[in-house]
């Protein structure tokens, strides 16, 4: 199972109805090896393009529901980060949330790809 479908099986309790039938492969599944650190970037990047994008696991959710799945989304992926330990990943995770949100803000949404590919590998390559 990839890491993008267990982040699907864990948030479906909450948002099972907008579930898609096929969420395809995981962003990270080349860059991370290690499988608790893939489901919190898919977890925290799945957060991020239900508020930004277009989400590759949900769909059919209105604005307001997109807000509150995001936001579940990025919490589901941070707390288990935050379970590790590893509260200097948790910091560098934030903060790529945040570098992602202003980047939006500022009309510089081309450059968040970018953001997400460095801090996944700075997160692959961190003590667990």
């Amino acid at each position: 199972m990839s890491a993008l479908s267990e982040v699907v099986v864990a948030a479906r309790p909450t948002f099972g109805a907008y579930v898609t039938p096929e969420p395809g492969p995981g962003r990270f599944d080349t860059l991370v090896d290690d499988p608790g650190r893939r489901f919190v970037l898919e977890a925290v990047y799945e957060g991020y393009l239900v508020h930004y994008g277009a989400p590759r696991a949900f769909e059919r959710m209105d604005d307001d529901l997109r807000l509150l799945a995001g936001d579940a989304l990025y919490a589901l992926g941070l707390s288990r980060l935050a379970d590790s330990g590893d509260l200097e990943a948790v910091r560098e995770l934030s903060d790529v949330i945040s570098r992602s949100a202003q980047a939006h803000a500022e009309g510089r949404g081309e450059e968040v790809e970018a953001l997400w590919d460095a801090s996944a590998r700075l997160l692959a390559s961190s003590p667990r």
